[in-house]
């Protein structure tokens, strides 16, 4: 009977709170029901803990870009804190060596800085709630799937803190997560291969370039350059990496430019592979032939990102930027168009523009517009320097030249080490005598010290072709390459034969 009673109790609160909601609706004012919603929530809060709120949302306001704070924020949370949730969203990005972590949505974990415990909480955003609001951001009715633009509601982080450390959280737990999160990145991320896609009208920054993951084997120990310039420009690259606040206090902009000059198979393309390689950069490799303005050429610079090397690899058959001393002017423009491609030559037609000029390229390399990303290499690739125009090989634009010739005796032992097992202490195949290794090495040395012209890249194709044979039946076939080269006779070579050679 007492249960009864109790139901009926129940019953008879609800029928009265139900009477009493009707009664506010019917006879209170707006005013006067917002006023005492306002004086209920504040009386409810009075009684919650003081906690102070930080929403972090994925996507940056009504522009609907990326949150860098947001990316941060799960990287961190993926590493450092997720080991005590329940429920964890992973994701193995390609090439990537292992699963990355995140917080579902609707999900929570915590974490300790400096003894404050923290609540991290994953929430979709209501679409249409107010920025300012509890519940939500602001909707981008251009991108209502959010910033992945492939379905599913954008979403935002919720991190609670007590407030009464607000200046800790604010001012130096934030920054912690997104230092932490910086290492993690430069640590783990994918580094990519980019290319500029052919221009077309209405191409936008998101459209300027086309990626592969960038996994080139070559580095500083593999390259087959003299021992001496291979050290001075690693110690190069590392003072320029380091040197961000010396930049900036000389009023530079923190890029350094590269020029790459020699004969064809001199290695120009491992090195920049290496140096992409030692910094953990980012490669451009710019196509100017695809280029049909000036302001197109821009619209690709500024779309980079720092921690990049942009690539461009043969200059002078790209555009014509000969010295301007050595040429008539009335012959420049024909001269651009006819080595522009068809498709850029189309591009152009239909725009009504000329192509880009050796001032766009100049204004590329060190313009105002080569400011706007920094921590970025510029290098250029060529077989003939002296056909460049003085303007672009000054210091500022082309920092260095760095001259790659023809295989020299230390560049030959850095090949055979690397192909062949053969070094200072010996050769690694037990089959291969020592004193016929050394006796053919020591042949093949005195050949090049003595002006055989070979490049490192036909002594590598040499070794290639007796892989398996060991290492006596290269070098020695290394060995009657040299001496035919030397022994036969000079054939003069005719410029026009040396360009289709090219």
């Amino acid at each position: 009977m007492e249960m009864v009673l109790d139901w009926r109790s129940v019953g008879s609160l609800l029928a009265t709170i139900m009477v009493f909601r009707t009664a506010m609706r019917d006879f209170l004012p707006p005013e006067a029901e917002i006023f005492l919603r306002r004086l209920l929530t504040r009386l409810a809060a009075a009684f919650r803990p003081h906690v102070g709120t930080i929403l972090i949302d994925e996507a940056d306001g009504a522009s609907g870009g990326a949150n860098d704070l947001y990316d941060a924020s799960q990287l961190y949370l993926g590493a450092r804190c997720l080991a005590t949730a329940l429920t964890v969203r992973l994701h193995k990005p390609r090439q990537a060596p292992r699963p990355v972590a995140s917080l579902p949505d609707a999900h929570t974990t915590h974490d300790v800085f400096r003894g404050v415990l923290v609540k991290w909480t994953a929430r979709p955003v209501e679409r249409g709630a107010s920025a300012g609001g509890g519940g939500g951001g602001v909707f981008n009715p251009y991108n209502p799937y959010g910033r992945g633009g492939g379905g599913g509601e954008p979403r935002r982080l919720e991190l609670q803190f007590p407030r009464q450390h607000r200046e800790l959280i604010h001012g130096h737990y934030i920054q912690h997560v997104i230092d932490e999160a910086t290492k993690m990145r430069l640590r783990s991320r994918e580094r990519r291969l980019y290319t500029n896609r052919a221009a077309a009208p209405g191409d936008d920054h998101h459209r300027l370039w086309t990626s592969h993951a960038f996994s080139h084997p070559s580095t500083f120990d593999t390259l087959a350059v003299d021992p001496a310039l291979r050290d001075d420009i690693r110690a190069d690259l590392l003072r320029f990496a380091a040197r961000r606040e010396h930049y900036a206090r000389v009023g530079r902009a923190w890029k350094r430019g590269y020029l790459l000059h020699g004969p064809p198979g001199t290695g120009k393309t491992s090195l920049v592979a290496a140096i992409a390689n030692l910094l953990e950069f980012d490669v451009y490799d710019l196509e100017l032939t695809t280029v049909p303005t000036n302001s197109h050429l821009r619209r690709l610079l500024v779309s980079t990102t720092p921690k990049s090397v942009v690539v461009v690899e043969d200059i002078d058959c790209s555009l014509d930027l000969s010295d301007r001393k050595n040429k008539a002017s009335d012959g420049e423009n024909a001269a651009q168009l006819s080595i522009i491609s068809p498709a850029a030559a189309a591009a152009m037609a239909a725009m009504g523009r000329e192509s880009i000029s050796l001032s766009g390229v100049l204004n590329f390399v060190d313009g105002l517009w080569s400011s706007c990303v920094g921590e970025r290499l510029m290098v250029f690739t060529t077989n003939h320097p002296e056909r460049l125009d003085p303007a672009l090989l000054r210091p500022g634009r082309m920092d260095r030249k760095i001259e790659l010739g023809y295989c020299s005796p230390p560049a030959l032992r850095v090949l055979a080490k690397n192909y062949l097992g053969v070094g200072d202490e010996g050769c690694e195949d037990a089959a291969d005598d020592p004193d016929t290794v050394s006796g053919l090495m020591a042949d093949a040395e005195g050949l090049l010290a003595a002006g055989v012209l070979i490049t490192p890249a036909d002594i590598a194709e040499v070794f290639m072709g007796c892989d398996g044979a060991g290492a006596t039946a290269a070098l020695r076939k290394l060995a009657d390459e040299l001496r035919r080269r030397r022994d036969a006779p000079a054939v003069p070579v005719t410029e026009e034969a040396a360009m289709t050679t090219e």
